[in-house]
């Protein structure tokens, strides 16, 4: 696809997102899933990390890192020469409490609205 051709940059690309929307656009790809994978074993240099996924070059490697920055999934500090990546579980907590939890309560409390249900149509027989 040309420079032309291209679609300008969502919310989400040019940071104006909800963090949100950063969490779940960073969380899309495989590729950074699993680098949140392996740094929730242990923080990692960014050339450590890199190693870690021979089947992408590093600019890309580098490009998908971004995106977790960007989203606050990943932080990075400088030791030295190095930089040290670490999970930043806040963001997942957040998406969560906000998302996951309430429609989990939500499929709960259907589920036994449902075995009551069904428990008083057995009791009618």
């Amino acid at each position: 696809m040309s420079d032309v051709e291209r679609k300008p940059p969502d919310a989400v690309e040019q940071g104006r997102a909800d963090p949100d929307d950063r969490v779940f656009k960073a969380l899309a790809a495989p590729v950074r899933r699993r680098m949140l994978d392996a740094l929730k074993e242990q923080p990692l240099t960014t050339g450590a990390l890199c190693a870690r996924f021979p089947e992408i070059d590093r600019t890309t490697a580098l490009q998908h890192l971004r995106v977790l920055e960007a989203a606050e999934l990943v932080s990075g500090r400088k030791v030295g020469r190095e930089r040290v990546l670490t999970l930043s579980p806040v963001p997942i907590k957040r998406i969560h409490d906000r998302w996951i939890g309430d429609y989990a309560r939500a499929a709960v409390d259907l589920l036994a609205r449902l075995d009551a249900r069904g428990a008083e149509e057995v009791g009618r027989e």
